[in-house]
């Protein structure tokens, strides 16, 4: 069973910048397509970004236009999120899904990471 470990959460004031990282723990045709969501209290979870690991099929959310990167490492079967210029609406538990094409809905995953908060107080 494929499993997705994220860290790099935490809490940081507006203005900061993180870096999450997701590990897989191994490649299947169900991680062909990396993404990232992200789920606030009293909301649903939202699309952020994804990539497949050439990088050539990507997609991104109007919401991190500018300030939210995904980029992936094939060699360590990790993707990352470097988010820049946090603001207070970037609060979230973040998560870390694969599926077997590329997606931006939910139910476009078969696997998904337990979460890493991301906090941004003023």
């Amino acid at each position: 069973q494929v499993q997705l470990v994220e860290s790099g959460g935490g809490l940081v004031t507006v203005g900061g910048s993180l870096r999450l990282s997701c590990v897989v723990s191994e490649r299947t045709s169900d991680t062909n397509n990396m993404g990232w969501f992200r789920e606030a209290p009293g909301k649903g979870r939202e699309f952020v970004a994804a990539s497949g690991w050439s990088g050539s099929s990507t997609a991104r959310a109007p919401l991190g236009k500018g300030r939210f990167t995904m980029s992936v490492d094939p060699a360590k079967n990790t993707v990352y999120l470097q988010m820049t210029n946090l603001i207070v609406k970037s609060t979230a538990v973040y998560y870390c899904g694969s599926g077997y094409k590329m997606a931006t809905r939910v139910d476009g995953y078969s696997y998904w990471g337990r979460g890493t908060q991301v906090t941004v107080s003023l």
